[in-house]
């Protein structure tokens, strides 16, 4: 406001900033206000890419020297908008003109005659002057009323913790315009800047009519936009309007549709990496040379915008060395697409069959398995009620050029239960061939339903083959059911990967068996937690080293070492939890008084990497 135009060649995202004269209801109760740009002040959650400090160093400002009839006469600006489209809207203000944080810069704002922020104090929100400071809002306009999202940033953010109150419209007042006012308690010396132009070539772009029997979007998609952008929401609804309180979190790069176009080539077949429940997956170059996984819904898949929502909402407040991390995503022209790390390696299943990859060696498998229990362990106890993925298969552990294996896709992910309940009721959803049989029956979901399918992927691991397989004989279809049968015989070693036969230390073997049978339990409660699992894995891969290192040792030394005694075998016990503490004293499991012994143990035994 009161600033000079900036060109997109001024600004980071090439975005163009106009001057609000035109919209202005009345200039002459405007002064224009200037501070030296590199005055601004910029925090963490306000950076120069949020806007350019020209924005946040010009202001226009109302007072005593104002030429209308009162000091708190409002400032008002009319922007024309078209009906039935949706437009975000930030403001964004900056105290440059008051000398002392004096809690003076008081006022409030409103959009089409209604409040929308009572008594926004910048001195409060920002603890400083020069300091910049924006919200947000999402305006869906309609033929008979206006219905505004109130995006916040969420607790300890600028945006404050409460969602706004709902915003009621008046019907049949609506005439291709919306409204904003700022009426100030005192002189208001602040920037007010609304970023509608930014979706004016969204808004072009659906002018056409919709199709007779569409969805009212322009295009004939069968989806509707992204409801920006949050983790829980609140609807309150008229007969005229409704608004939506939504509290946000950071939530990666918002790409635009073109970036993406020119990312994967338009989506050339070449780029493709494979295909999913969800859509396809593309691989792609962003301008600064970094290779991304592009994944693009379907929209006559089953999985949805409750799917892509939830991901993006799951993976924004992520961040673990063996979970995939999404770089950000795009829903511009009611598209869906998700931007990820790329995995150069790609799923763990080519690397197990149906491909014509190297096989992997039983240390590698131990790796991996490792890693995706980590990263599984890290959902089930990271977040305050924990998170279960609900849809571990080996198609979704992915594998850098490392090797290193990673968690992905967290469409179908749902909060664990409270602290006073033992499981959330929820439809089944999931893969056939992975799902816990107690969940599948019961419809109540808990961790121990991702501890199941992880079981199934240990077995894919060492067997190479599908979870499920029609072809075979009827006894031999579930690899879950067939592998037991023989696990339970102390034959494991029979069905396994051709490629590892005589290549395996029987010890470690064993400690694999055991595991693998503890996931699959028929109910829940007898199977592991995922960190028990993690624990008895990184034993196995101990067994291995210490097997691999004496051969090591046998075959370059001339004082042959014959019959060297392993260790007993302790069998599995998961009766036991076991608190694992690592060397800051963290606590990273949960536990009884009973458990000190196995802790004891557990010191011992434990791999001295860290998770």
């Amino acid at each position: 406001m009161g600033g000079p135009l900036l060109t997109p060649e001024n600004d980071t995202l090439g975005r163009r900033w106009e001057n609000d004269a035109e919209y202005l209801h009345v200039n002459s109760s405007v002064l224009v206000v200037t501070a030296n740009p590199s005055s601004i002040k910029y925090s963490v959650s306000v950076t120069q890419e949020t806007a350019p400090n020209m924005v946040y160093a010009t202001a226009d400002m109302m007072g005593e020297d104002a030429n209308v009839a009162s000091p708190s006469f409002n400032l008002t600006w009319v922007l024309p908008v078209d009906p039935s489209f949706s437009y975000f809207v930030r403001v964004h203000f900056c105290d440059i003109v008051s000398q002392a944080m004096m809690n003076t810069l008081v006022f409030n704002l409103y959009v089409n005659d209604d409040l929308a922020h009572k008594s926004l104090d910048l001195s409060s929100l920002t603890n400083g002057l020069r300091v910049p400071y924006f919200d947000d809002y999402v305006a869906h306009a309609s033929g008979d009323g206006l219905e505004v999202l109130k995006i916040s940033n969420g607790a300890k953010s600028l945006s404050g913790v409460s969602p706004v109150k709902s915003l009621l419209f008046p019907g049949g007042g609506f005439n291709k315009k919306v409204v904003f006012f700022g009426s100030a308690v005192v002189a208001v010396t602040s920037v007010l800047l609304i970023a509608v132009c930014c979706y004016c070539c969204l808004a072009a772009s659906r002018k056409k009519s919709p199709q007779k029997g569409g969805n009212g979007n322009g295009n004939g998609h069968p989806w509707l936009p992204l409801p920006l952008y949050g983790l829980s929401q609140t609807s309150h609804k008229s007969n005229t309007a409704s608004c939506i309180s939504l509290a946000s979190t950071h939530l990666g790069r918002c790409f635009m549709f073109q970036e993406i176009m020119e990312a994967t080539n338009k989506f050339d077949e070449c780029s493709l990496l494979g295909v999913g429940g969800f859509g396809r997956v593309y691989k792609g170059t962003l301008e600064d040379g970094t290779k991304v996984a592009v994944k693009r819904g379907n929209p006559s898949s089953e999985q949805g915008m409750a799917e892509f929502r939830t991901e993006i909402e799951m993976l924004s407040k992520l961040r673990h060395r063996h979970l995939v991390s999404l770089i950000g995503y795009c829903d511009e022209r009611s598209e869906m697409i998700l931007v990820y790390e790329y995995m150069a390696n790609g799923p763990l299943r080519s690397h197990l069959y149906g491909g014509e990859l190297p096989p992997l060696s039983w240390k590698q498998r131990l790796e991996v398995c490792i890693g995706a229990a980590r990263g599984l362990h890290y959902l089930h106890t990271g977040a305050s009620l924990g998170i279960i993925h609900r849809d571990v298969k080996t198609t979704n552990i992915l594998l850098d050029e490392n090797l290193v294996a990673k968690v992905a896709d967290f469409g179908l992910s749902k909060t664990g239960p409270s602290l006073d309940q033992t499981h959330v009721s929820t439809a089944v959803k999931g893969s056939f061939g992975y799902l816990d049989p107690e969940y599948f029956r019961r419809q109540q979901l808990t961790e121990k339903s991702d501890v199941y399918s992880f079981g199934v992927v240990l077995m894919e691991v060492l067997c190479c083959r599908p979870a499920l397989n029609p072809v075979l004989p009827r006894e031999q279809v579930n690899i879950a059911e067939w592998a037991m049968a023989w696990q339970k015989k102390g034959l494991l070693d029979q069905i396994m990967d051709g490629n590892l036969t005589g290549k395996v230390n029987t010890a470690s073997l064993k400690k694999f068996g055991e595991t693998a049978e503890k996931c699959l339990e028929e109910y829940g409660v007898d199977r592991p937690s995922m960190g028990d699992v993690l624990w008895n894995l990184e034993y196995a891969l101990q067994l291995e080293e210490t097997s691999s290192a004496l051969m090591e040792a046998d075959d370059n030394s001339t004082n042959h070492i014959h019959g060297i005694p392993m260790a007993p075998m302790e069998s599995f016990d998961n009766s036991v939890s076991i608190d694992i503490v690592d060397r800051g004293g963290v606590n990273l499991g949960t536990g009884t008084d009973d458990d000190a012994t196995t802790s004891a143990v557990f010191s011992q035994l434990v791999h001295p990497r860290g998770r």
